[in-house]
């Protein structure tokens, strides 16, 4: 008998475990190939198409993302510039360098912005500044004895534009209501402040806020005094130490400046740009809580207009500051206007 017989079966056995082994490890690399590629598939999607309802993902309502052709350029055509994530419609970047809204997810949170503040349609949106700004000069009938001569600030209550905006404008600084910030925030719309240190230095911080949120912080003199009855250097003082205090408070000395009560004379203008004031911007209309006042005979709102309002609360008011802006916003977006921001066209 030979032993060689029962030996080669044995190794036609180890032969076939072998094989056997091979397969399943061949099997498992595959299954492992097919796991990775699966993988990133599902990356490439999402890079591509992204979450539906989430930044830079299709919207459930606009269907599925198309994919890209296969014999489509990988690249934008030569001579474009591929999107740029970070910015908005309007070309400006977001400030924290995060992907912006979608047009619908910014309209739906101006909607539920709209509801919350209990206003009874929503603001429109103002169209970009322009690239051109407009000429500012003197409104007639607001200049001073040798006013172009002299190249004092010019003095005007609305900005020359065909487009259906106005600019929101708030004096003094008396009311600090943080209700008044979050709705500001809220509803996006912009303004520009005119501040007297007597009032606001008793919580420079809330101004500070304000001006982290892009609102302009401008000069509306010191203590707020009837400034015509001020001989010049000391209406110099009032003005010029307003610029100190917002340079040493927010950094930047204000290019704007609002006399106290609209009241000014030469001396007023001179003083003002002695101090680096370029512009005088007074007011068209003025609202209040409860009323709107105007300075046109025919109680019209105008494209470009100005309209001035104040820090003010209960103890003044038959209202709050939002009771105040929720009336400027039916108004002026009942009449198809947008509100703008005033340091944008000047």
């Amino acid at each position: 008998m030979r032993l060689v017989v029962q030996n080669d079966k044995k190794g036609r056995l180890r032969l076939r475990g072998a094989r056997l082994q091979g397969a399943r490890l061949r099997r498992a690399r595959l299954r492992g190939v097919v796991a990775v590629l699966a993988v990133a598939a599902i990356a490439s999607g999402c890079a591509q198409g992204g979450i539906a309802g989430q930044p830079g993902g299709g919207s459930p309502a606009a269907g599925p993302v198309p994919s890209r052709s296969a014999d489509a350029p990988a690249s934008p055509p030569q001579g474009t510039r591929p999107p740029d994530s970070t910015r908005r419609p309007d070309g400006t970047r977001a400030p924290d360098g995060r992907r912006p809204q979608s047009a619908q997810q910014a309209h739906a949170a101006r909607v539920a912005a709209a509801r919350r503040w209990r206003l009874a349609r929503v603001p429109l949106v103002p169209p970009p500044p322009p690239r051109s700004k407009p000429e500012i000069t003197t409104r007639k009938g607001f200049e001073v004895d040798g006013h172009e001569e002299l190249g004092l600030p010019p003095v005007f209550t609305t900005v020359p534009t065909t487009r259906k905006i106005v600019f929101l404008t708030i004096d003094d600084g008396a009311e600090k209501d943080p209700a008044f910030l979050r709705m500001m925030s809220d509803l996006k719309v912009p303004y520009t402040a005119f501040l007297s240190d007597y009032v606001i230095k008793d919580d420079y911080g809330y101004f500070e806020r304000m001006r982290r949120t892009g609102t302009g912080l401008h000069n509306h003199t010191l203590h707020h005094r009837y400034l015509p009855a001020l001989s010049y250097r000391r209406q110099q003082y009032e003005i010029c130490g307003m610029q100190d205090v917002m340079e040493e408070r927010y950094g930047v000395r204000p290019a704007l400046f609002r006399p106290p009560f609209g009241n000014y004379d030469r001396d007023t203008l001179r003083a003002a740009r002695s101090c680096g004031v370029r512009y005088v911007p007074l007011w068209n209309e003025e609202v209040f809580v409860d009323h709107w006042e105007y300075r046109e005979w025919d109680r019209k709102i105008r494209p470009g207009d100005i309209v001035l309002s104040h820090f003010r609360g209960r103890g003044e008011w038959k209202g709050t500051m939002p009771d105040m802006i929720r009336r400027f916003l039916d108004k002026v977006t009942a009449e198809g206007f947008a509100v703008a921001r005033l340091e944008d066209y000047l």
